[in-house]
């Protein structure tokens, strides 16, 4: 083989070599990026079911004598979309616990809602939010609770 060729030949596979490497490095971009976007969307839908299900409880509390429902209460009355169905309900990539206490003569009804990631890859953020106050408290390492700071500040 001459001389000539053998180094085109060689050139030639370097440049492909390089392209599979450039293709390689894009691609793995963007797979970090998308798993980055899907856990950002599942956080953003998280908290939108949380704002959901907090004015469904306070429906269901005016309707059914100043007591809360369960997850399953609500979605049997049609309050919530049959994806909540299920002890804990899996929703977008979250696990909802929502612990409802009955009213006594001396504590009102009361209910406390966490949404906390499946797995690593499907949110980072654990959330909280209770019938005592509309606010949405979060924690990045562990489920979230009333003396965690306000999501947003």
């Amino acid at each position: 083989m001459p001389g000539w060729l053998k180094a085109l030949l060689i050139a030639t596979v370097v440049v492909v070599l390089l392209i599979v490497a450039v293709i390689g490095v894009l691609v793995g971009a963007g797979f970090y990026g998308w798993k980055a976007a899907m856990r950002a969307g599942n956080e953003a839908a998280a908290l939108q079911n949380m704002k959901t299900i907090a004015a469904v409880e306070i429906q269901y509390f005016n309707n059914h004598k100043r007591t809360f429902g369960t997850a399953d209460q609500l979605v049997k009355e049609a309050l919530l979309n049959i994806r909540f169905s299920g002890d804990p309900p899996h929703v977008d990539g979250y696990v909802f616990t929502l612990t409802v206490t009955p009213g006594t003569k001396s504590q009102p009804a009361s209910y406390l809602l966490n949404a906390d990631p499946e797995t690593e890859t499907s949110g980072k953020n654990h959330f909280y939010l209770d019938s005592t106050d509309a606010t949405i408290h979060v924690n990045s390492t562990r489920p979230a609770s009333a003396t965690d700071p306000p999501f947003g500040r």
